[in-house]
């Protein structure tokens, strides 16, 4: 099938999750017989595929707030009708959605978490999101939810809702990390605590902060994420001061972040407003220890392999506990790489997408449409 993936800044990935998430899922495809073109912001560095990829470039013209929601629309004119399937990642542009549909092409948006309540936006963009979310219900053909959270949300808040399936993000297992990564930052194996993320309320960086503190640990907390940025709450936070808070800044290097995690004596992780969270899983895939805020999106992805915190001092209980070896920690470590291996490998994700080309596939040919298929490609194929 022909499957085209929008929403997304381009691949190969350099910026954040959904880039990650359309190059993994995009090249899977390809290795499985689909024809997968992914939608990129024109830049200089034009390549004509990726892994077998193909890549059309868009150009992104600045229209300030609006900048996304045009290169949105300039993404689903192009795509509108040379496609069996436009995979829009991000319900922002969702009252756009509707435009391929005319040319008889079925359309999928991924819900990609509560959007409209994230502490960055002011009143009239969450208003602009809410408004998005409930037309997304209406202008797709399907929408994926990335946890069975994120969709209980959706129908209890939503009584007309198209076809939801739930599939989560993916991760990679890593098995070893380069420990030199670490000396730049004067840091060694274990001797650390991190958390890696938006500096944003909702994902409860002050109170990391204050439960960090608040405990006995004499280890230090490692914050990887963007202190320098102009907001009241980047500057609250930059009030705290202790020679045990060390805030590293963005840090894009993959060898330099995947060292972090994999050498950090806990992951601390404040998510509360998205569904599967991907730096979640890419700790969890390090076979880290996790402390994460307690709420149902976290709790879904981990299950009993972590521990969970509501307030600062929560946590800082929950650091003390780890610090004095009170837990098996060798289990707990080993419960979370073997759930990542049960439920959130890329290859796995990608049996799930598998099934749905396949579902739209049967219906298309149900309608006497005739979609061409690669010959080696098997309904129903699973790799693991």
């Amino acid at each position: 099938m022909k499957l085209a993936i929008l929403g997304a800044r381009g691949i190969p990935a350099r910026y954040g999750g959904f880039e990650t998430f359309a190059e993994q899922l995009a090249v899977r495809l390809v290795e499985r017989g689909h024809e997968v073109t992914v939608f990129c912001e024109a830049t200089e560095n034009v390549l004509g595929q990726y892994k077998g990829v193909k890549l059309s470039y868009v150009s992104a013209r600045n229209y300030g707030p609006l900048t996304t929601i045009a290169y949105d629309a300039a993404c689903l004119w192009q795509a509108r009708s040379s496609f069996d399937v436009i995979y829009m990642l991000g319900y922002g542009s969702s009252a756009l959605c509707w435009l391929p549909r005319l040319w008889g092409t079925e359309v999928w948006i991924n819900m990609d978490g509560l959007e409209w309540a994230r502490g960055k936006w002011g009143a009239l963009a969450r208003f602009y999101f809410r408004c998005a979310e409930k037309i997304a219900m209406l202008t797709a053909n399907r929408i994926v939810a990335d946890a069975a959270a994120i969709e209980a949300n959706l129908a209890f808040r939503h009584k007309l809702m198209t076809p939801c399936d739930v599939i989560p993000y993916g991760c990679d297992i890593v098995n070893n990390a380069r420990v030199e990564e670490l000396a730049p930052l004067g840091l060694t194996p274990r001797s650390y605590y991190l958390a890696v993320c938006r500096f944003e309320p909702e994902n409860h960086v002050r109170e990391i902060i204050e439960g960090f503190l608040a405990s006995k640990s004499h280890a230090k907390l490692i914050l990887v994420g963007d202190d320098k940025r102009n907001s009241k709450y980047v500057q609250m936070l930059g009030r705290y001061v202790d020679e045990r808070l060390v805030f590293a800044g963005p840090i894009y290097q993959k060898a330099k972040i995947q060292a972090l995690r994999y050498f950090c004596r806990a992951y601390l992780h404040g998510h509360s407003v998205g569904g599967t969270n991907p730096s979640l899983l890419e700790a969890m895939g390090c076979g880290n220890v996790i402390i994460a805020h307690d709420n149902p999106f976290n709790r879904e992805v981990l299950g009993r392999s972590a521990l969970f915190f509501s307030a600062p001092r929560d946590l800082a209980v929950a650091i003390d506990t780890v610090d004095v070896g009170a837990l098996d920690l060798a289990a707990l470590k080993s419960t979370v790489v073997h759930r990542v291996g049960q439920y959130y490998t890329w290859n796995r994700i990608t049996d799930h997408y598998c099934e749905l080309l396949s579902l739209v596939s049967s219906e298309a040919r149900g309608r006497g449409v005739v979609i061409q298929r690669a010959p080696h490609l098997s309904r129903g194929a699973s790799r693991t």
